[in-house]
């Protein structure tokens, strides 16, 4: 006799089975994830991010009718709304109705216009996403902005019904942000 052991057939009772005949554990997986999937899209639309699309030409040449972009329903419980923001409000004289405008003048700021040149608190304000041709050489006299309201804008000055016409929009109108556009496809990006 010889002093090495025959090796012996290993068998392991924890090994899973394999059944290719049935497909229901791979469709309840593929069901599990597209629900999770699901409830993940839903919470970003209903709670971040929603998309919408722009109907007008108060924000042209930086938004056009009819252009589609995303807005964050989120980010002002983060940060503070500031000068420059396009945001999306409720239209403070049919609440039922949605704008989007460029934030301007913030709570105690003082803003004037001057034959179309906007001033903040004495300075004009520089603003490349106005071209001449959208310009308004109106004036309108100085308004110091009341606390918990926004000056706002739209960017094609003389076709805008913004807070020349309004007045200052109140904080609690306010809802959103417009952060990104995506249609059509060669206008993609950040909003600015």
């Amino acid at each position: 006799m010889s002093d090495v052991d025959t090796p012996q057939p290993v068998t392991s009772e924890t090994a899973p089975t394999q059944n290719a005949s049935h497909p229901l554990p791979v469709v309840a997986v593929w069901a599990r994830d597209l629900l999770v999937g699901l409830a993940i899209a839903a919470f970003i639309i209903i709670f971040l991010y929603q998309p919408v699309k722009v109907e007008g030409v108060s924000m042209m040449p930086g938004l056009e009718d009819q252009e589609r972009i995303f807005v964050n329903k989120f980010v002002y419980r983060w940060e503070p709304i500031q000068r420059g923001d396009i945001i999306v409000f409720r239209y403070p004289r049919d609440p039922s109705k949605s704008y989007i405008k460029r934030v301007i003048g913030i709570a105690g700021d003082r803003v004037r216009i001057e034959h179309g040149v906007v001033y903040v608190n004495d300075n004009a304000v520089q603003e490349e996403y106005v071209p001449s041709e959208y310009a308004d050489a109106r004036s309108y006299g100085e308004l110091a902005v009341p606390r918990g309201t926004y000056y706002v804008l739209g960017d094609h000055r003389n076709m805008s019904s913004d807070s020349r016409e309004f007045g200052p929009v109140s904080e609690r109108y306010i809802y959103a942000k417009a952060v990104f556009g995506y249609w059509p496809m060669e206008k993609m990006g950040r909003l600015r």
